[in-house]
């Protein structure tokens, strides 16, 4: 295994612990429609136990996502997370309300009512989605800040600093990163829909939740289109791989997609298979089970599309305010100690993974009622 090799190795299971991310974010989806979906009170406490029974699995793989970035390529994480606090910030804080809002709402001695913490639940299932949509965003629009590895050696060893004031929030004036945000977050809510059409055995939450799909869809396929059509049209960051000097290439992800067509492959198979779920589900009265189909077109869309920002001699996360501290796989990673000895660990993934699915099957043995969430383990 050769330092390259690494480096696109550990890049890949990056983007394919985003992308699966992405997915089981139908968990905060869900939970920016309870009120919609779940109508009464009981309707609303039947979807939040739908959802409380997964949420873990989205917060582990946030963690985890975090923590592989940092492991792998610390120098995005010094910059972003070090630089762009406010805005990652307010994401782990949402997730904080979310984990909060789901242990205590209906315990004993609760002075903010459950209502409050339901409206904890909705906050962090518009916030996540949007802002972790922006953030992707900015591996392709770019971000304001300067790296200067020169300074380890100095006084003052701060290797990265934002350009401004902001510390990252200056990203949502951009509106190609507010497209690409409301594009994940109406695509959180598809899959919230589906999921709780396939988890909950309720035909009013199940009716509501089909025509909630069609207006959900529809925004989606607006703001992800003309997305899509932006990203293949834009100038892009290269970096020659011998001498590191990153420049503008014109139709860079374009030229990515057309050089690394397998990768073209896999958004079309991702794009048509979220079509094909998304489609039965609406015309179909009996078909519920459409999250899957939609959830694993997600996943290999969004990993087609981080592969494509960073494979290819291209700078995953580009500087709007000094072209050369754009970050590459190159100049952004770990020793190749540290990824060779993490590429062997990483070899349980698999365990861990199939861990993942006997639990999910255990926990959905049997689809979710009304009569379920009398017991006192309910949320």
């Amino acid at each position: 295994m050769s330092y390259e090799f690494l480096q696109q190795y550990w890049w890949f299971l990056v983007s394919l612990l985003g992308a699966l991310l992405v997915f089981l974010m139908f968990v905060q989806g869900a939970n920016s429609l309870v009120g919609s979906l779940g109508g009464e009170a009981e309707g609303r406490r039947l979807i939040i136990n739908s959802t409380g029974r997964k949420w873990e699995f989205t917060f582990t793989t946030l963690v985890t996502f975090g923590g592989a970035f940092f492991a792998s390529f610390p120098l995005f994480y010094s910059t972003s997370f070090g630089g762009a606090y406010w805005l990652w910030m307010i994401i782990l804080f949402s997730f904080v309300l979310q984990a909060v809002s789901y242990e205590f709402q209906n315990k004993l001695g609760n002075l903010l009512g459950a209502r409050t913490f339901q409206m904890f639940l909705v906050i962090n299932g518009i916030v996540g989605p949007l802002l972790l949509g922006g953030a992707v965003a900015t591996f392709f629009e770019g971000s304001n800040f300067i790296v200067a590895k020169d300074n380890l050696t100095g006084m003052q060893p701060v290797i990265s600093q934002w350009a401004n004031a902001s510390h990252g929030l200056d990203a949502l004036l951009n509106p190609w990163v507010l497209v690409f945000g409301f594009a994940v977050f109406f695509l959180a809510r598809i899959l919230g829909i589906l999921y709780v059409m396939n988890n909950v055995n309720d035909e009013d939450i199940r009716s509501r939740a089909s025509v909630r799909l069609v207006g959900s869809t529809i925004v989606f396929l607006l703001l992800f289109v003309a997305y899509l059509v932006h990203l293949l049209m834009k100038d892009g960051y290269a970096y020659d791989s011998v001498t590191g000097v990153i420049s503008i290439e014109p139709l860079k992800y374009l030229n990515n997609f057309m050089e690394m067509w397998y990768l073209l492959v896999l958004l079309l198979v991702g794009v048509v298979l979220v079509l094909y779920g998304i489609i039965r589900t609406i015309i179909s009265k009996t078909y519920i089970g459409g999250i899957w189909p939609v959830g694993i077109g997600v996943v290999l869309t969004v990993l087609a599309l981080l592969l494509c920002a960073g494979w290819n001699n291209t700078a995953y996360y580009p500087s709007t305010a000094d072209l050369q501290s754009s970050l590459t796989i190159a100049n952004s990673c770990s020793s190749e100690f540290t990824l060779r000895t993490m590429a062997f660990v990483s070899l349980l993934i698999p365990f861990v993974l199939a861990y993942i699915v006997v639990a999910w099957r255990k926990i959905d043995s049997k689809k979710l009622d009304k009569q379920e969430i009398v017991t006192d383990e309910a949320y």
